[in-house]
């Protein structure tokens, strides 16, 4: 049945001039199908941490899911999502690049007294930090794979077939933003202020950060490299940093992916793998 529900499906687009763009229509709309049966069950629940949090982890894994579907149903080569391992100097620069941003962003919150560091370097801190950046991050792999399947796998080199960089990761970035809108407004995936407020810090945050993404993606040629980098921005930003922060009163509005000082260096990295734009390969348009 499966294999003449793909044939039917594939011989309608081929009559519809299949294309790059019949793929991106195709994984946005079972993305978002897949995804409202989870906006339901979170939302009506009212917070992300419902049924120990396996409503969000299936939730995270609609893209994936969605551009598996897609790839079988166009009859597309499942390697096309970007299975191999692209070169070990780009998953250490997945790895390493939150890490650096994130320090940056959040030793500036303590020095400044905007946050107060409520931890203490001892022995068993160090234990802990070293048993987040190695077990850690491939706990939270799990869950951002789900993600990148879709996003950067799938949604990334099609946006690339049609469009140049620069549009390809602005689309990308709007698109996994505004995914993750309903959870912001509706459930309890908040940091505490405003609503407006967070979803601007949130967006530009998302954004920015989706040119090192896509770039990574596109010249490593590895899904890996986008992972590794979701997995490590999760783990530092949610899993260290948030709660080695202590509220002095104004925290909320700089601290965290909702705050003010992640989405301000968003911009100067967005910027800087902009810069680097050349060194992809050039996609269809802008040859």
């Amino acid at each position: 049945m499966l294999r003449i529900a793909r044939r039917a499906f594939s011989k309608r687009l081929i009559v519809g001039h299949s294309g790059p763009h019949s793929g991106i229509v195709v994984f946005l709309l079972i993305t978002l199908g897949l995804s409202f049966i989870f906006y339901f069950l979170i939302i009506s629940s009212g917070t992300v941490y419902a049924f120990d949090m396996l409503y969000v982890l299936a939730w995270m894994w609609c893209p994936g899911a969605a551009a598996l579907i897609t790839t079988f149903l166009l009859n597309r080569d499942p390697t096309g999502l970007g299975w191999g391992w692209g070169g070990t100097r780009y998953q250490l620069l997945s790895y390493t690049l939150p890490l650096a941003y994130s320090s940056l962003v959040y030793l500036s919150i303590w020095f400044s007294g905007l946050g107060r560091f409520a931890g203490l370097f001892d022995l068993e801190f160090v234990r802990h930090l070293f048993y987040l950046a190695t077990i850690g991050v491939m706990a939270s792999s799990v869950s951002a794979l789900g993600e990148e399947i879709g996003w950067r796998g799938f949604l990334v080199p099609e946006l690339a077939k049609v469009t140049t960089f620069t549009k390809t990761s602005l689309i990308s970035g709007v698109i996994w933003a505004s995914w993750h809108y309903p959870l912001i407004l509706f459930a309890d995936y908040r940091g505490g202020t405003t609503a407006w407020y967070e979803l601007s810090c949130f967006t530009l945050m998302i954004v920015g950060f989706s040119f090192p993404l896509a770039w990574l993606r596109l010249k490593s040629n590895s899904v890996w490299t986008a992972v590794l980098l979701h997995a490590s921005h999760n783990l530092y930003i949610q899993g260290v940093f948030d709660p080695l922060t202590e509220d002095t009163g104004l925290t909320r509005y700089f601290a965290g992916e909702f705050g003010l000082a992640l989405a301000a260096v968003a911009i100067p990295v967005a910027y800087i793998f902009w810069m680097k734009r050349f060194e992809l390969p050039r996609s269809p348009v802008e040859t």
